[in-house]
């Protein structure tokens, strides 16, 4: 399956109206990346134990706990996205190039770094302070069935991998998606730490709150039409007999009607669209033209963040060269949900082709209050609690 999404790269720079932009203060930065290297130091392994996951389950009760430490405008900077754009950028976190070491060439490689003692510790506190960030903003999870079930994944080009749909590709156009569109326990935000962009490759983001379709073109792609299958990097031979239809326009519960409440599944390169009608494809053809007409680049530098709203704007990347020389595009990646904020009910059906998330966080009191309150609890699909 392709994307009929076209190649070109005539993207809309970014501004503060496309694109909200936020600041750590200097003092916020810092406290991020000093309470991690203090976890990352609590943890050290014994002499002669290399060992160092971020599974263990000492590593998640400390950035359970100590995320509340983090100051109050950290909390702030990792609240929603709060405009249209369904995204925003969150600047100066502290970072510099020669400590990360070189790009890994591939995600298994970064993994196996975190591990050897003679190794920069840079990236394995990164990860903790991807954490801390993303356990302030909602609940962090991974999924089982990808990159080894790890919290934080290693975004990086890979070789022989060039023209694939995945964080791995690098010369083919990443076609704008919703990140794990197929299953129902996707991320509600996506968040997106730079630690290496020499090139400055941009990410593309498409908000579908400003898209302009037609009445009749939104009510046909209202329809659960099509099923949207598992990307590659979960592996291959998915049992299509049992895929549930999905569709890739709604508003959220509550909000049936109001074109600022317009939410999407989207993952073109996925999706079967040969199996449809022609007013379903043409309609499918508008939205992808519709996306690339508001989509705006965001070209981020060492230390910056990017958060989407994964259930209003879809993501993706420009070619670039990639140079396997250890100084390529690096990105850190956490998914994390919201559970005060429901979702479809149909969604309850699916069976998400068997990928289990691991969600380890417990969710944060406030948020849990708010969940039960809004009757948004919930444990659809399969999840792995740890």
């Amino acid at each position: 399956m392709k994307s009929v999404l076209s190649e070109r790269k005539t993207f809309h720079p970014p501004s503060i109206e496309d694109i909200e932009h936020r600041e750590l203060p200097e003092t916020a930065g810092r406290a991020v990346r000093e309470l991690a290297a203090e976890i990352a130091f609590t943890l050290d392994p014994t002499p002669g134990d290399t060992t160092r996951t971020l599974a263990d389950p000492a590593l998640i009760e400390l950035i359970s706990a100590r995320s509340a430490e983090l100051p109050a405008e950290v909390h702030r900077a990792v609240r929603p996205p709060a405009t249209p754009a369904g995204a925003c950028v969150l600047r100066r976190l502290p970072l510099r190039d020669d400590e990360i070491g070189p790009t890994p060439p591939d995600w298994q490689t970064a993994t196996a770094w975190t591990a050897e003692p003679d190794r920069p510790t840079c990236s394995f506190e990164l990860d903790i302070a991807m954490l801390l960030l993303a356990a302030a903003a909602g609940e962090p999870f991974c999924w089982a069935g990808q990159q080894d079930g790890r919290l934080v994944n290693n975004i990086v080009p890979a070789a022989g991998h060039e023209l694939e749909q995945s964080g791995a590709s690098s010369t083919v156009l990443l076609s704008p998606h919703t990140e794990d569109a197929f299953h129902p326990q996707r991320a509600n935000l996506l968040l997106l730490g730079c630690l290496r962009n020499p090139d400055r490759v941009g990410t593309t983001i498409s908000s579908v709150r400003r898209v302009e379709l037609t009445a009749a073109e939104q009510d046909t792609l209202r329809a659960p039409t099509l099923p949207i299958l598992p990307d590659v990097s979960y592996g291959s031979g998915f049992d299509r007999d049992t895929a549930v239809s999905v569709p890739t326009l709604w508003c959220e519960p509550g909000y049936e009607g109001v074109s600022e409440a317009l939410t999407t599944r989207f993952d073109p390169a996925y999706t079967p669209l040969d199996d449809a009608g022609p007013d379903y494809r043409a309609a499918y053809l508008r939205l992808e033209h519709e996306l690339e007409r508001v989509c705006v680049l965001a070209c981020l530098e060492p230390g910056e963040l990017l958060l989407v709203d994964n259930d209003v704007a879809v993501h993706g990347r420009v070619p670039f060269a990639a140079r396997y020389d250890g100084t390529d595009r690096w990105l850190k990646r956490v998914n994390i949900r919201l559970p005060e904020r429901p979702r479809r009910a149909a969604e309850s059906g699916e069976n998400g082709y068997g990928q289990q998330i691991i969600a380890p966080f417990a969710p944060l009191p406030a948020q849990r209050a708010r969940a039960e309150r809004n009757g948004a609890v919930d444990d659809r699909g399969s999840v792995e609690h740890t």
